[in-house]
């Protein structure tokens, strides 16, 4: 129903957990290269644990690949240095939702170039960020809750 995107992720735990999110909720997962691990590696198997041969996985050379692949759809990127919260979002079934490495985030030339489809996670002022598993599942399940969890029981 939605489409999660890790640009260059680097700790295989967290796309391990994020496989299994996407696995449980139908949502297909673009890994944008480089990868900071194999896809083969033991512990990002193990944190995906059984749930692999339930995942629809996408693999791309660059972000610019995601967008020409996938035209006239709808790209959300996620930021510490957004303005405006995921919850003002109204997420429509399709939606890519963007997602950058653990170290560095998205990158400034990428979020200025998408700057109106920018948005963050509320949390404390001086906290640097929530961890990117935790991440995607927030907005994961809001974009679903505000679908009526279409797909679900």
């Amino acid at each position: 129903m939605f489409n999660i995107v890790l640009v260059e992720p680097e700790i295989p735990q967290n796309t391990g957990n994020i496989s299994r999110t996407c696995a449980v909720t139908g949502c297909s997962l673009h890994l944008v290269r480089p990868l900071g691990f194999s896809v083969d590696d033991r512990q990002l198997k193990r944190a995906g644990l059984d749930y692999w041969k339930d995942l629809s996985i996408y693999y791309y050379d660059s972000f610019e690949e995601v967008e020409q692949k996938h035209p006239g759809s709808r790209f959300f990127l996620f930021s510490t240095h957004a303005p405006r919260h995921y919850a003002e979002i109204e997420f429509r079934e399709g939606d890519f939702l963007v997602f950058g490495k653990e170290t560095a985030g998205l990158g400034e030339r990428l979020l200025s170039t998408h700057s109106s489809m920018t948005a963050r996670i509320p949390m404390r002022p001086n906290e640097r960020s929530l961890n990117l598993s935790n991440s995607v599942a927030i907005v994961v399940y809001e974009a679903f809750r505000q679908n009526g969890f279409r797909g679900m029981i």
